[in-house]
């Protein structure tokens, strides 16, 4: 690949089409003046001028073309989980010896001392990061920066360590991953990563293109990353633990309300693939969009033939999409009155249809896309996107053809993709899942409070659209001590923090497993069901159930089950 194209990759004048192509490279020979950059044998890039993204790329291309776009979930553990007690126990003091944790996120502080060991040599294994653009970058993405263990040792020796290593973790997200998965023991300060023999690899995602933002109306302050990076992303963590022939413990605190929530879009069912190989854990936060009134689920009466839906869109609301997904076998359809009354008739279903609409009173312009079958589902979507929508109560008459029941889900956008002035008037707080969360072998994490085992009040909830169980357990999210990037500790809050916490311990599960000798085998699955068996529940209540699934992770209990399964 020449500098020219590597350059295509990166360049704010270049779109990235997702086109999953099953080793047929005449698919990716139908866009003129494009580069092409394989993922895998199923999945590839082409990289065109973004002139060629019109309104009708999605009519023309289908839904699974355009990456979604994907934002961070966040904002007295150990003892809760059941991890002092483990370390307690002679000859089984677990801490993650020998395992690598994979974070691809907003980076991490290398330099904090919670990631360098007491001779001020680094954790890192290794540091790709992606917005970086130089000559030594990794073989499988021909972009960004790579940065070995020796490298991120030199810098740590200079007095002025980004001048080697320039990698940093503005936001903090990524920091705080790493340190509540794997940081060293701070007793001063009352601070221990649950797995502190852990080591790391790190992936630094560069930020969304602005073509793509723009056509889903995407704030262009919001910190969002693309669905292709985080493609790379993943295979360069499973590549390197491959060639340090360690296990890997992944942990995954991105989201989107974008797609199906049902676990079958691209890079869902890339991570359950991955997920199934011996010496893996995947981790995925739920999401924390419980309350945020972003969820709508209606059945239409066929006696009445439409389901009203009210939307009010708040003062200041530059733009906005939302995703109508209708239950198959039935299809689906609209209309529009608009918050000053003017009226878009009914839209026919058709097998692919697109229409711009324009109003007489209203600076408001919607664009439609209908696709009968969605090539990543196989289900109906509307999708419906807002330019300068005028505030006030939107109504949309939903209706259905079929003869059986007529379910549909419609979900805006998820954290800061939109104002909190913007929502249904009749939420739904169920099916909240952010979409990776949806994945089926992963194991998804939700967020509850160790000081009194509550849920976290703004936690996703599940189950998925198709009612597979979704989330599978609950982990500490509540006031969590985690290192910032000013090297101090703060407190956070969300399901980010419990993906990581239950990340690090599969990185003892795995210790125990793979490292020890103990389940050689060991894989995503079989941690999730050893958790499930260890799960505390509340005998007054009912499990599985769609708030925190079979119950509260504890390690111990896994463990101590394992123990009398024998006896």
């Amino acid at each position: 690949m020449t500098i020219e194209e590597r350059n295509r990759i990166v360049s704010n004048d270049y779109a990235d089409l997702l086109i999953r192509y099953s080793g047929n490279q005449s698919e990716l020979q139908k866009f003129p003046d494009s580069t092409i950059q394989i993922i895998d044998f199923f999945n590839a890039l082409v990289h065109v001028p973004v002139d060629q993204i019109t309104n009708n790329i999605i009519m023309e291309q289908g839904y699974s073309v355009m990456p979604s776009l994907y934002g961070l979930i966040s904002e007295i553990s150990l003892e809760k989980s059941g991890i002092t007690r483990i370390r307690s126990i002679p000859n089984f003091n677990l801490r993650g010896k020998g395992v690598l944790i994979g974070i691809m996120d907003t980076g991490i502080d290398y330099t904090n001392p919670v990631f360098t060991y007491a001779d001020r040599t680094t954790k890192i294994a290794s540091l790709w990061d992606q917005t970086i653009f130089s000559d030594n970058y990794p073989n499988i993405a021909m972009y960004g920066t790579e940065y070995s263990r020796d490298q991120i040792n030199e810098a740590l020796r200079s007095s002025n360590p980004y001048d080697i290593v320039p990698s940093t973790d503005t936001i903090g997200h990524g920091t705080m991953l790493a340190g509540i998965a794997a940081g060293n023991e701070d007793a001063e300060n009352g601070f221990s990563g649950v797995a502190p023999d852990a080591e790391f690899i790190i992936v630094k995602l560069k930020p969304a293109k602005s073509y793509l933002k723009d056509f889903f109306f995407v704030p262009e302050e919001a910190v969002c990353y693309q669905e292709n990076d985080i493609l790379f992303a993943l295979n360069y963590l499973m590549d390197t633990a491959a060639i340090l022939r360690r296990p890997l413990a992944i942990c995954i605190a991105l989201g989107t309300s974008q797609g199906a929530h049902d676990g079958r879009g691209i890079l869902s069912s890339y991570l359950s693939f991955q997920a199934d190989n011996v010496g893996i854990s995947m981790v995925i936060a739920s999401g924390n969009e419980g309350n945020s009134r972003r969820h709508f689920y209606g059945v239409i009466d066929p006696s009445i033939g439409y389901h009203v839906v009210e939307l009010n869109v708040g003062e200041g609301e530059k733009g906005f999409s939302m995703e109508l997904w209708g239950d198959s076998p039935s299809i689906y359809s609209l209309d529009i009155l608009s918050p000053s009354g003017e009226y878009v008739p009914r839209i026919t279903a058709r097998l692919n249809e697109n229409r711009d609409i324009s109003f007489v009173f209203e600076q408001t312009m919607i664009y439609i896309d209908y696709q009968m079958v969605e090539a990543q589902s196989g289900e109906q979507l509307i999708l419906i996107r807002f330019r300068n929508p005028s505030p006030g109560i939107w109504k949309f008459n939903v209706y259905g053809k079929g003869d059986i029941q007529l379910g549909f889900h419609i979900w805006l956008p998820m954290g800061e993709f939109i104002s909190d002035n913007t929502y249904f008037v009749k939420s739904n707080p169920y099916t909240t899942i952010l979409s990776l969360g949806n994945s089926r072998v992963p194991i998804t994490v939700t967020a509850y409070n160790p000081e009194d085992d509550s849920l976290y009040m703004n936690a996703s909830r599940g189950y998925t659209r198709i009612d597979e169980i979704k989330p599978e357990l609950a982990a500490p999210g509540v006031n969590i001590v985690t290192p910032t990037i000013d090297q101090k500790y703060a407190f956070v809050t969300g399901t980010s923090p419990s993906a990581a916490h239950t990340t690090g311990v599969t990185a003892l599960m795995l210790e125990w497993g793979i490292v020890r000798g103990n389940f050689r085998n060991m894989s995503t699955n079989n941690m999730k069901n050893l958790m499930i068996r260890g799960a505390r529940r509340d005998q007054d209540r009912l499990y599985p159930n769609r708030d925190d699934g079979y119950g509260i992770l504890d390690i111990f209990n896994i463990y101590d089950t394992l123990r009398r399964s024998q006896t």
